[in-house]
């Protein structure tokens, strides 16, 4: 068992932890595009790893990410003015533009040149498939952004979602890689025998108990299998990753077809943003699913509970859901008992969420009793540790950042022959992508 100071070592982020200055060699998910939704347009507040940042649009409709305080005396440049290609704050009239760079200095006399040594700190940004990125690592020329499949095709997703969870990063990366809790807290009361013959969910749902767990190390993070018996000669498995610095691709869906994104992207030490982008590659399209940006958001999930409160300007006051620990995630203990759901909690990711969230914002991971189903955690909590601790004691590069083609996998379920080896009989599969590499469509 990882003991708690390196339960500690994994879970902050915040400028100057270890954790955090990996986390900042890599592009992060900032922002929606449709967040910031024309040019001069309000600015956003963002918090990133700790950092209170406000994002602006220029008149040229470039994207800036800048400090709060304002470098003059510190007031919130939430408040200034964005107008020809720069952010004024209002107390003096300072002036910046998306470099960080003090463009205007209208307080100070005509000569000086005062305003030319003050520079606000500012991070560059990256637009593609409709999200906002930046970089917030010490590189003069940032490492490409990752080839995250979902988040540059030619191809619009069936769903782009954002969620706001009140829990640590790693508290929801490792829900996201826990596959056996799917049987459990979302499908417990599903009956495989409704479920079509020899289909991925009769075979998920008719043996719940003592599926078998693999994991391993990779060049981009870890990986799993979770496998279950299938017919005499085949074996069901779920198979998914881990990728630095936050993402992961469950095994939820068919190997293969299936393209998906999941960040678990730290606001803070207590504040995650899960972006999830997901989109077929076979079949009829699906109806697209993107969550418009108003005061009337449309649901996350169908039936009651799942809608977003209407946006507000707090650090915290985006994509935050209606259901939350004060009101027990709007459990409905009849329909609990009737089995019509194993948890009574209305919703996937709002399962996922009381879960998660009732361990406490930063979970004491000393009081855990980890079992063989938990290998995957177990293994994805020291290769990160290991390669925190590399990257600042021996300044070795995090996996991943100068290699965007590693992201290039997919995940998901599939049934093997029972002689297969799960890792090299999925390969053709997993990396479908790489056979067909993605092309880029940018959406603004």
């Amino acid at each position: 068992m990882l003991s708690n100071v390196d339960n500690m070592d994994l879970c902050r982020v915040g400028p100057g932890t270890i954790m955090g200055n990996v986390f900042r060699e890599y592009w992060i998910p900032a922002a929606r595009s449709d967040e910031l939704p024309g040019p001069d347009s309000a600015p956003l507040r963002v918090k990133l790893l700790g950092e209170e940042l406000i994002g602006y649009r220029t008149t040229s409709g470039a994207v800036g990410l800048i400090q709060n305080a304002c470098p003059h005396r510190g007031a919130s440049l939430f408040f200034g003015r964005n107008e020809e290609e720069g952010l004024r704050c209002v107390y003096h009239g300072w002036k910046f533009d998306v470099t960080g760079a003090c463009v205007d200095m209208p307080s100070e006399p005509a000569e000086s040149n005062f305003k030319n040594k003050v520079r606000a700190k500012a991070y560059p940004t990256q637009e593609r498939g409709g999200i906002i990125w930046t970089y917030m690592g010490p590189r003069e020329v940032p490492p490409p952004l990752p080839d995250m499949e979902a988040n540059m095709t030619t191809t619009d997703p069936t769903q782009v979602s954002v969620l706001m969870r009140r829990c640590n990063w790693m508290q929801g990366l490792e829900g996201e890689l826990d596959t056996v809790h799917a049987a459990f807290l979302h499908f417990g009361s599903a009956d495989y025998e409704k479920e079509e013959p020899k289909s991925l969910n009769w075979y998920h749902y008719r043996a719940r108990v003592g599926p078998h767990f693999v994991a391993k190390d990779t060049d981009f993070g870890t990986a799993y299998g979770c496998w279950r018996p299938a017919e005499e000669d085949s074996t069901y498995w779920r198979i998914g990753y881990a990728f630095f610095p936050f993402y992961a691709m469950q095994a939820a869906g068919v190997m293969g077809p299936d393209v998906k994104m999941n960040a678990y992207v730290p606001m803070d030490d207590e504040h995650t943003l899960q972006w999830e982008v997901f989109y077929r590659t076979d079949g009829p399209p699906r109806p697209q699913r993107v969550v418009p940006i108003n005061r009337t958001s449309e649901p996350l999930d169908s039936g009651r509970g799942g809608n977003y409160l209407p946006f507000g300007t707090g650090w915290y006051d985006r994509w935050t859901l209606e259901q939350s620990l004060e009101n027990d995630y709007f459990i409905d203990r009849e329909g609990q008992a009737r089995n019509e759901s194993y948890t009574g909690i209305p919703g996937i990711r709002q399962q996922d969420m009381a879960v998660t969230e009732t361990m406490g914002t930063i979970y004491d991971r000393s009081h855990e009793h980890l079992g063989t189903s938990d290998s995957m955690i177990i293994r994805t909590r020291r290769r990160w540790l290991a390669v925190a601790r590399a990257f600042a004691e021996q300044g070795i590069l995090p996996p991943n950042v100068d290699n965007p083609a590693a992201y290039r996998l997919r995940s998901g379920e599939v049934v093997l022959p029972r002689s297969a080896d799960w890792w090299d009989g999925s390969r053709h599969l997993r990396e479908k992508s790489l056979a067909e590499p993605p092309e880029l469509k940018v959406k603004v």
